[in-house]
């Protein structure tokens, strides 16, 4: 079965290869998937793979059986959705859609997916049980179409047994995946904040009351939450990237807006800093008599991969690829909707090689507008997938 894996992947690369550059050079915003999910949606039907449309607007979902279809049921799941990007690359299939792009490789994502799909399809009568195919839109986004998928009941016929999902990993070789069992990416929270003071004449500062001095003490005194209410032994990041005063050389405005992101991987400390960072800067702007509009959008949970599910697929990945080809991470501050899903089944969310050691301009992390990748990866991004899958569902053992 190995082998006619390999067989089939390095058959259907060029193939796979064209679904990447049609979907990179048409890209999409999230929630906004309409060209992208009709293009997922031909493909179905050309390999009559049964499937369901219009889950959280533009996602779809897909069913392939094996023998004994009601033995096991896998979950597969790629995001399709671009970020608000122009890209910069000088290449045939470059974004046609300028200011979006391809940049998380979310493209790599679903032609991977589609690669496995057929690889399994085309296999079906050696393997037992059902995979679910679910190509989702909005990961980039909140609330995340992981979620809305979750509740629009993507699962309502029955609840997986597993799910696997694979990210782009520039800081890899393609040919190369990573993996971390337990918690691997952090929970997110997005912060916006208004400090309201009385602006007026920049030399008459005793007769304002200066939001932009309050927001300078504000940012500074909020990083106590990291560096003394937060556990040490508990990852935490707290980070503001965009303050807007509008005012001039001689103008202090009435109010400061700013807006960031909290991270951490502990879902109770999450709470408790959030009411923190709440009471903290109510009281301190009061203090210097200002007013605070403080508000904090929930984002996604913590990511835990499956400790016994991603131990086993190391292993069926180690014999896939060979040792030297599985590596092991460590924990990321980032973070993914794919989250939601480990909170109901057992998850495994891993890594896939995509630099060239050969091209440097294929090294570009992610969310840069020079981000591309090897397309040998995709071989692998197929490949892995459908053997991970298949290895899954013929194991004994539950997870």
């Amino acid at each position: 079965m190995k082998e006619k894996i390999r067989q089939l992947a390095s058959q259907l690369l060029q193939e796979v290869i064209g679904y990447r550059r049609h979907l990179h050079a048409n890209p999409e915003l999230s929630f906004q998937e309409f060209n992208t999910s009709a293009y997922i949606e031909a493909f179905l039907i050309r390999n009559n793979i049964s499937y369901r449309k219009g889950i959280a607007g533009t996602g779809l979902t897909a069913f392939i059986e094996g023998k004994n279809p009601e033995s096991k049921l896998i979950a597969l799941r790629a995001d399709m959705d671009a970020l608000p990007i122009v890209e910069e690359n000088n290449v045939e299939y470059k974004s046609k859609n300028n200011g979006v792009m391809h940049a998380c490789g979310h493209d790599v994502h679903t032609s991977s997916l589609l690669g496995a799909a057929l690889i399994l399809n085309s296999l079906r009568t050696h393997w037992e049980g059902t995979v679910q195919l679910l190509f989702q839109p909005g990961e980039e986004v909140l609330p995340g179409g992981a979620s809305v998928m979750l509740k629009e009941g993507v699962f309502e016929h029955k609840m997986p047994e597993a799910i696997f999902g694979q990210h782009v990993y520039p800081e890899l070789p393609a040919g190369t995946i990573g993996l971390k069992p337990g918690p691997y990416m952090a929970s997110t929270d997005e912060i916006y904040v208004t400090v309201k003071g009385r602006g007026g004449h920049g030399a008459k500062p005793d007769r304002n009351i200066d939001p932009v001095l309050i927001t300078a003490h504000l940012i500074t005194a909020l990083q106590q939450v990291v560096s003394r209410w937060a556990n040490p032994a508990t990852p935490t990041v707290l980070s503001f990237g965009k303050v807007i005063a509008n005012g001039a050389t001689n103008i202090i405005p009435n109010e400061v807006k700013m807006e960031g992101t909290f991270r951490t991987f502990n879902e109770e400390w999450r709470v408790e800093a959030h009411q923190r960072m709440k009471d903290l800067a109510t009281n301190l702007v009061k203090s210097m008599g200002g007013e605070v509009e403080f508000r904090i959008e929930v984002g996604y949970p913590v990511l835990k991969n499956d400790s016994s599910l991603t131990t086993a697929a190391k292993q069926f990945a180690i014999d896939y690829l060979g040792e030297e080809h599985v590596v092991d991470l460590d924990i990321r501050m980032t973070a993914e909707d794919f989250a939601y899903f480990s909170q109901y089944m057992p998850a495994c969310f891993y890594r896939l090689g995509t630099a060239s050691p050969k091209d440097d301009s294929k090294s570009y992390g992610v969310h840069n507008s020079k981000f591309d990748i090897d397309e040998s990866a995709l071989e692998t991004g197929m490949g892995l997938m459908a053997w991970l899958t298949i290895c899954q569902l013929s194991s004994k053992e539950s997870v």
